[in-house]
């Protein structure tokens, strides 16, 4: 007699490693916004800092080296430190498919030992990405040399990396704005880009993507850019690509040239063909005429009529000039794109989704795509461009 076995889909494990204090103060605010299906890590030189951490899970390193008193911005400190305990950092790691560190560069814990825990990170075989801060211009010489030395030194052990340089925060807020908010956007920041992108791991969807697509585009993929857009009304779709790939905030924010881009929209159940493809086009006709693109779409009943686009492209050339978002003077400003031009993959996009947004017509969901948490959390630029 045959005995059947239940074959259960195992999700993806997801860890996210805050190191320092930036690091764990952007962690606190992931745990805070609710970010669900990841695990969180805060791993720390300083005792009393590590305290506050809402994070389940905490490492102190290099208590023999600092007695517990942080690196004292030196990231030599920092390194050493964590390479003392690199065993425990491990079992921290153990079994992980996707690992993000999220530090500020410059001072001495984040900026020494991201990279030793990235290295730990990808000699598990985990899919290592790096999202990180580069300090305000005021902070100084010193800690601006010390970040660009981190930067360069984590790219060598993470799989992608994803720059966010603190002085664009004033891109995105109002003159006068108080210095505790400005920080709480760079964290927001941080969040997103991490929620960006393991929702589209965990998140079911109706042309469904997962951690093996992710994967695909984010492994040994080096700089990346990730953008989240949202839009309303009869141009929502169009409004949501635009903002997806102009993300002010990050260090290079132009997807032009990417040779590996993942798109993912969320929309209601009225989502049209026409709105995806008119959406889609924007985006494939800034990418490489070889690019590898993958397609992602969920139908959210909850969403009405708003559409929301994700996209993270990697797989950059070097570019002979770098590419300066001069005319994102405020959030209230989207840039204009030229007239779309049609691709072999826009007409695979085109051919897939009638497919699947046919038979959504004419049958009911499936009950598991009809429960969804909270609507996602925008950060404060993208709401107040909705207002």
């Amino acid at each position: 007699m045959f005995e059947i076995e239940e074959v259960r889909a195992q999700s993806a494990k997801i860890r996210v490693v805050g190191v320092g204090g930036a690091g764990g103060n952007a962690v606190n605010n992931m745990i805070g916004a609710n970010v669900q299906g990841i695990d969180f890590i805060a791993i720390n030189t300083d005792l009393q800092v590590l305290e506050t951490s809402l994070a389940p899970k905490k490492l102190q390193i290099g208590t023999e080296l600092t007695k517990g008193l942080g690196a004292g911005s030196n990231p030599e400190i920092g390194r050493q430190a964590a390479d003392r305990d690199r065993d425990a950092i491990g079992d921290m790691l153990e079994d992980s498919d996707m690992v993000f560190i999220t530090a500020g560069m410059g001072g001495g814990t984040g900026t020494g030992a991201s990279s030793v825990i990235a290295s730990i990170a990808k000699e598990m075989g985990a899919l290592t990405v790096a999202v990180i801060t580069k300090p305000f211009f005021y902070e100084g010489k010193k800690r601006l040399l010390n970040a660009d030395s981190g930067i360069k030194e984590i790219r060598e052990y993470v799989d992608s990396i994803i720059v966010i340089p603190n002085d664009r925060i004033s891109l995105v807020v109002e003159k006068g704005t108080p210095v505790l908010k400005s920080f709480a956007v760079a964290n927001d920041v941080l969040r997103q880009a991490v929620q960006g992108i393991s929702d589209l791991i965990l998140t079911p969807g109706l042309i469904n993507l997962d951690f093996a697509d992710v994967k695909t585009i984010m492994e040994n993929s080096g700089r990346a850019v990730m953008g989240v857009g949202t839009g309303t009304g009869d141009e929502g779709a169009t409004v949501a690509a635009k903002k997806a790939i102009s993300n002010p905030l990050l260090e290079d924010s132009s997807i032009e040239g990417a040779k590996g881009i993942l798109i993912n929209i969320t929309g209601g159940i009225d989502l049209s063909l026409n709105a995806v493809q008119e959406a889609t086009a924007l985006i494939y006709d800034s990418a490489h005429d070889d690019a590898n693109i993958i397609f992602g779409s969920v139908i959210d009943p909850d969403a009405t009529d708003e559409v929301r686009i994700t996209v993270i492209a990697t797989g950059f050339e070097q570019r002979k000039e770098k590419v300066v978002l001069e005319e994102v003077k405020t959030w209230r400003s989207v840039p204009s794109y030229p007239k779309p031009k049609e691709k072999v993959a826009y007409k695979g996009a085109e051919r897939i989704l009638s497919k699947t947004l046919n038979n959504v017509a004419e049958e009911p969901l499936p009950s598991e795509l009809m429960s969804y948490d909270d609507p996602y959390d925008m950060p404060a630029f993208m709401r107040k461009t909705e207002q």
